[in-house]
């Protein structure tokens, strides 16, 4: 494992979140290790760069206007935890469900284990199931 600094880990981060903001799934993919892991509670789990590529194009595809919003950055080398909060409107085919035009709104986390400067492993965290609640694919019943 190559050692790497906090101030290289956030010099990474900052070009991970601008690549993401262009909402480029190729130029994300590069972030990843060729053999990495990612844990998804959306994609399940993702293996190798072209797995990962073809899950960020997927949600691009469905969300096409996602933004995401950084709340905090902590960095511990050789890790790095990214949260924040996602807003986007259901545009496309999503788990079968046609585009509604509908708003979502979910914060998560992205939890990053480094090799270098490329991600070996990622766990993302969020409700998955309040997401498909809010673009209709599940009805729920509102708390009272």
């Amino acid at each position: 494992m190559t050692t790497i600094t906090r101030t290289d880990l956030q010099a990474v981060i900052d070009r991970f979140l601008a690549v993401w903001q262009r909402r480029d799934a190729a130029g994300l993919a590069q972030f990843h290790a060729i053999d990495g892991h990612v844990e998804s509670p959306m994609y399940g789990t993702l293996v190798g760069r072209p797995a990962v590529e073809d899950a960020y194009r997927a949600f691009f595809t469905s969300f096409p206007d996602v933004s995401f919003e950084v709340e905090q950055v902590v960095i511990e080398p050789p890790d790095i935890a990214l949260f924040g909060a996602f807003t986007a409107t259901h545009v496309n085919e999503f788990f079968g469900l046609a585009g509604t035009s509908r708003r979502i709104d979910f914060r998560g986390s992205r939890l990053f284990h480094m090799n270098g400067d490329l991600i070996e492993r990622e766990r993302r965290i969020y409700d998955f199931t309040g997401i498909l609640v809010q673009v209709g694919v599940l009805r729920a019943k509102p708390a009272k």
